[in-house]
């Protein structure tokens, strides 16, 4: 078949509609399976080569029209493209010869058109290859004849320092040492800072001037942070200082905390007393008043003593004239009445004295009552005071607490893999650290992946506050 071979590219790409299935080929072609149709999902980015059908039947398979024509033909699928995925459609055409020409007889034309026409095709697609291929500009002066270095584990391509050649270098970059002015410096040289610790990747050739610190030097544009010592040291230096306060908070929490104890045992142990002491002061009182209820029977009984021996007197003196027999009786009657007044005297004296013990009692247990008010209310203001010191004990234990987590958030500790998510299981921040216990290097997340901080010098940082913090947060 003689066909004419376009001057366009036999490559070319759709971005689906939603159940779309015939898409064009604008490029000549010889046969149905000289093409080659891929599908990029857009969901997942997944490739995949559709199959070739007489009669296709899902959107995975395709058949064609058009071969050996001028202008080319289409493709269908036999099924509803999903919207937004890439089809991709080339000609891939055996670099080979499939016709040899007789020595003798008639020339044959058309298979030669057709050859001819074969040459063509296969160099277009040799273009495609080519185009899909990084190269050199056509005006380069230090690219042309450029070789590719042998492969080298585990580095980076980069250009040599006399930029007439590749080399494959260290994966971050070359370590400079501390930086000094006059210096020459390329890109991804890395240099620590010396007034504050801090390292700095190189991200322009240039030869240093100025002085530190380099976030203020006249060409501070061409450096980039990669390790902040100074903000680390701080941190370090700020969350030692937080523990020891919170250690100091904590000692006087439980010291409060046992003087609270302490008062309210106290407390408790008044209230009791105030308690006793007034039982003591009731069961006086009550003693008082029986004493002085007996002391006025005992007068009555007096009274009562006299009045008796007032009218025996006087039955004895009238009887005296009349009889010496009854005279002696009444004399002995006399006698037994002096006795009796004697003992009304004794028993009016003792209720005289019961009554003044009775006053006093009365005295005492007034005394004591005051006495347990005042415990009682003594006892009552150190419960309050134990309430008061418990509460600040709680408070400071909180924030110590805090303080604890805050740098435990930004310094994950020691882990053999790199941690997706903080200890408290939230996202990562730019500026993480933590300790790889496989490879013995300590890494920084820059905000998307982990990073080995290898060949740093590290005698600039903090030692004593550093090594306090570390230990609290592990």
């Amino acid at each position: 078949m003689a066909i004419t071979i376009s001057d366009v590219s036999p490559r070319i790409q759709y971005t689906a509609t939603s159940g779309q299935t015939s898409f064009s080929v604008p490029f000549e072609f010889f046969a149905d399976s000289d093409l080659v149709v891929e599908k990029t999902a857009i969901a997942t980015g997944l490739v995949t080569t559709l199959t070739l059908a007489a009669n296709p039947s899902t959107a995975l398979q395709y058949s064609v029209s058009g071969a050996g024509v001028t202008g080319g033909g289409s493709i269908t699928l036999g099924g509803g493209a999903t919207i937004n995925d890439k089809y991709t459609i080339t000609r891939n055409l055996p670099i080979s010869r499939s016709t040899d020409f007789a020595t003798t007889g008639t020339f044959p034309i058309e298979s030669l058109n057709t050859e001819l026409d074969k040459i063509i095709a296969m160099m277009q697609q040799q273009s495609v290859d080519i185009n899909l291929s990084p190269r050199a500009s056509s005006t380069t002066s230090t690219a042309f004849g450029l070789t590719f270095p042998e492969l080298v584990a585990n580095k980076i391509l980069s250009v040599n320092s006399s930029g007439d050649g590749l080399l494959f270098s260290q994966e971050i970059g070359n370590y400079k040492g501390n930086w000094g002015t006059a210096t020459p410096y390329v890109q991804r040289d890395l240099v620590k800072d010396t007034s504050n610790g801090n390292i700095y990747i190189i991200n322009t050739a240039h030869t240093s001037s100025g002085s530190q610190p380099l976030s203020s030097n006249a060409n501070s544009s061409y450096y980039d942070l990669i390790v902040d010592a100074a903000s680390a040291t701080s941190s370090a230096s700020a969350a030692a200082s937080s523990a020891t306060a919170a250690a100091s908070s904590a000692t006087a929490s439980a010291s409060s905390a046992t003087d609270a104890q302490t008062a309210q045992t106290a407390a408790e142990l008044a209230e009791t007393n105030a308690e006793t002491a007034q039982t003591a002061a009731e069961t006086a009182r009550t003693g008082a008043e029986t004493a002085e209820t007996n002391a006025g029977i005992s007068e009555t009984n007096a009274a009562s003593s006299a009045s008796t021996a007032s009218t025996q007197a006087t039955n004895s003196a009238n009887s005296a004239s009349a009889s010496a027999t009854s005279a002696s009786a009444s004399a002995t009657s006399a006698t037994a009445s002096a006795n009796s007044a004697t003992a009304a005297a004794t028993s009016e004296s003792n209720a005289s004295t019961s009554a003044s013990t009775a006053t006093t009692q009365a005295s005492n247990a007034s005394t004591s009552a005051s006495a347990a008010a005042t415990s009682a209310t003594n006892a009552s203001n150190a419960q309050t005071a134990a309430e008061t010191a418990q509460s600040a004990a709680e408070t400071a234990q909180a924030a110590a607490e805090a303080a604890a987590d805050n740098f435990d958030d930004t310094y994950l500790g020691a882990k053999a893999s790199d941690p997706t998510v903080d200890n408290d299981g939230d996202a990562l921040t730019a500026g993480d650290l933590y300790f790889n216990t496989t490879s013995n290097v300590l890494k920084y997340y820059d905000g998307s992946t982990w990073n080995s901080i290898e060949a740093v010098d590290t005698s600039g940082f903090a030692t004593k506050g550093f090594a306090t913090a570390m230990s609290i947060a592990l």
